[in-house]
């Protein structure tokens, strides 16, 4: 059986997916910005893990690290999205997959990463589902296990999207801000307060990550319709 026939869904009528959908929208150029502004955030080294979360929920984290995925994909690099929320995953949600076996599975032993990595209808994309959501979050996540998971899925794909929990909420992204070589921090016109936008970059900042930069969303333009745009800190 194949990754694919494993669960993954046809994600053409995700309306989430932009990037998809309708490649050519002025969305998905925003991604694309996105896309090449994180490309030349790397200085020294190719960044390949990326870790994206908020400060708080409903932000629009998980909504971006899938349209990032899907035009880093259509640039012909080999992507994987990893749930690691592994307290409200969305990512199955997202592409409309299974997840009765993932992230965690791999953590304690019970799955081999190849075994539970699932193929998308994005050519080039896969995604890791959060699997049985666990009593343990912050422990699993930290754990040398998580440091061999990601030394693993190097050795299979050119870059890993890390779909975190708010930095604010729990202390998941603040441990895997410290594996990663590089974070993004999504905000929400209108919504996230200051205060806690830069209480989040604090954060991030403690546990010694490395902030690319911020995705600004739900910003409304004059013609009504919305847009993102990233700001390079």
């Amino acid at each position: 059986m194949s990754r694919k026939e494993r669960g993954a869904i046809s994600v053409s009528k995700e309306r989430s997916l932009l990037t998809h959908q309708n490649p050519k929208s002025p969305i998905a150029e925003q991604y694309r910005t996105i896309r090449t502004n994180i490309q030349f955030a790397a200085v020294e080294e190719e960044i390949r893990t990326i870790m994206v979360t908020s400060s708080g929920p409903m932000e629009g984290k998980s909504t971006t690290i899938a349209n990032l995925g899907v035009v880093l994909a259509q640039q012909g690099k080999r992507v994987l999205i990893a749930d690691t929320d592994l307290r409200k995953p969305t990512v199955h949600y997202t592409f409309r997959v299974m997840n009765t076996r993932g992230l965690t599975n791999v953590l304690t032993r019970q799955a081999e990463l190849t075994e539970v990595t699932l193929e998308t209808e994005v050519p080039n994309l896969e995604v890791l589902t959060s699997g049985p959501v666990p009593p343990n979050p912050s422990e699993l996540l930290g754990s040398k296990a998580m440091d061999t998971l990601i030394e693993e899925a190097l050795s299979h794909y050119d870059v890993i999207l890390f779909d975190c929990p708010p930095v604010l909420a729990v202390a998941d992204s603040q441990i895997i801000a410290n594996k990663v070589q590089g974070t993004v921090l999504v905000i929400s016109s209108g919504t996230t307060e200051r205060e806690a936008a830069i209480k989040a970059k604090e954060r991030l900042e403690s546990a010694k990550g490395k902030l690319l930069g911020v995705v600004l969303n739900r910003k409304k333009m004059k013609d009504g319709s919305y847009y993102y745009y990233y700001a390079q800190k």
